[in-house]
């Protein structure tokens, strides 16, 4: 099948555009590796019971909307589908049920969204220690909860929210410890005006904060010093909590300091990145509208910059609204005339964000372990090594990466790539703009060889080999 456009991402960024695009007239395939549409914010929501949407929240149950119109379009939807490469002529290879196949259209959208910033406290890699978006996952696939005491250490909004969720959900919640230091408050409350013209949000956070401290929850706030003990899986979680040392039992840690661009494959195409020093993480180059520098590239969603899921929303469907233009499809009056309330509702979700982002900046610390905390989990490279590399004269990550191991593994990069940068810049007196960042490789995720065997028999025999080979 020929398509106009392909969508790597069925969250709100990618729906919206699918769907979008789609009823515009484009002939769109919609990929992505979970079974179902609706990323991670939306996982589940055409197939979760009452009980889970009142559990998870207005929030969440917002995603049916978003999931029923995408399902009355034309969109050629490949659920399950791993993307393992795309090039700059928009060819992507993607494995589904043990076969590679490749497709190609004239425009590529990339709306992979957002990751988990990595959370490198000593003792992160026990078991039992989880990210915070993983109890959120369990509450979305059944509900589930994790058994025995559970805390929770880091900051930001989805950290009080799974406080939240879980509590609701009956789970043990032995305690919140906020890692966010004091002085965030000054940094944030200079952007507080702004934020107040999407008072939605702050509502919610309120709504929240007000939840925990009637919960009975203990909460620790600007914890220092954090580290998670045990010696075959987590027992306790250790801190300095105003000057006193704190040690609490758990049975279950969930960490989370924020979320990060997912820009595996924004990398892997050779876009240009920036370093956000207000969300402390890299951001492709795009416009306005999500345009990226390269011919028939765009980029909608927190893979762009975290902006939150209604924000993903607007800028999945201002992208597929400059594609339809770019195909002749529509004008640039009936552009700009369906595209005017999008760009006004992202320009008010975003006007939340630089509040959000000054209010729950993580703590220098987690961009600076120390020297025996594991960085890399992958090949078990600590904090130290990385320092090493850096006297030793290695500039960046790739060098680092050569010497010591540091990012070889299979996730190339995707829980240690941030803090290796952070790390090097700090021990080289040097920007992270300065150090950049891993180069990605395909495959971005690892394949069976058989999937890379059954690759369809009509791809260029030449990509075939090119890709899959070095």
């Amino acid at each position: 099948m020929t398509h106009d456009m392909i969508v790597v991402g069925a969250g709100p960024a990618g729906m919206a555009a699918a769907a979008t695009a789609s009823e515009l007239g484009l002939k769109v395939a919609l990929v992505d590796e979970q079974p179902r549409p609706g990323g991670q914010i939306y996982r589940n929501i055409g197939v979760v019971d009452s009980s889970v949407k009142a559990l998870l929240g207005r929030d969440y149950v917002a995603g049916s909307a978003l999931l029923m119109r995408l399902s009355q379009t034309a969109v050629d939807v490949r659920a399950g589908a791993l993307v393992w490469d795309v090039d700059q002529n928009r060819n992507v290879t993607l494995s589904m049920a043990g076969r590679s196949e490749r497709l190609q259209a004239p425009h590529l959208l990339i709306a992979t969204g957002a990751q988990e910033r990595p959370s490198p406290v000593p003792g992160w890699t026990l078991p039992g220690v989880l990210n915070a978006g993983a109890a959120q996952i369990a509450l979305k696939s059944g509900p589930s909860i994790p058994d025995g005491r559970i805390v929770l250490v880091g900051a930001g909004p989805l950290l009080l929210l799974v406080a939240c969720q879980l509590f609701s959900a009956g789970a043990h919640v032995a305690a919140l410890v906020e890692t966010a230091p004091i002085e965030n408050w000054t940094r944030a409350l200079r952007h507080l005006p702004a934020a107040l013209r999407a008072p939605g949000p702050l509502l919610k956070g309120l709504r929240m904060l007000a939840k925990l401290r009637s919960s009975g929850i203990p909460w620790y706030k600007c914890a220092t010093e954090v580290s998670i003990q045990g010696e075959y899986r987590v027992r306790e979680v250790h801190f300095l909590h105003r000057g006193k040392k704190v040690a609490l039992a758990a049975d279950v840690v969930l960490v989370h300091h924020g979320v990060v661009p997912n820009s595996q494959l924004t990398r892997l195409l050779g876009l240009k990145h920036t370093w956000s020093e207000t969300q402390l993480a890299w951001r492709p180059d795009r416009n306005s509208r999500g345009m990226s520098a390269l011919e028939g590239v765009w980029i909608a969603g927190d893979g762009g910059g975290i902006d939150g899921a209604r924000a993903a929303e607007a800028s999945g469907t201002l992208a597929a609204l400059g594609i339809a233009h770019a195909l002749g499809r529509i004008d640039a009056a009936e552009r700009d005339k369906q595209a005017s309330r999008w760009a006004k509702r992202l320009a008010n979700e975003r006007a939340v964000r630089p509040f959000l982002d000054a209010l729950y900046r993580p703590p220098a610390w987690i961009g600076s372990p120390s020297d025996e905390t594991l960085v890399c989990r992958c090949e078990e490279v600590d904090a130290g090594r990385v320092r090493e590399m850096a006297r030793l004269g290695c500039a960046g990550p790739n060098q680092t990466k050569f010497f010591s191991r540091c990012g070889m593994g299979p996730c190339q990069g995707r829980m240690c790539g941030i803090t290796v940068t952070q790390i090097l810049a700090e021990a080289r007196g040097a920007s992270p703009q300065e150090i950049g960042a891993y180069r990605v490789r395909a495959p971005i995720k690892p394949i069976p060889l058989h999937s890379l065997a059954a690759l369809d028999p009509d791809a260029n025999e030449t990509n075939i080999i090119e890709d899959g080979s070095e």
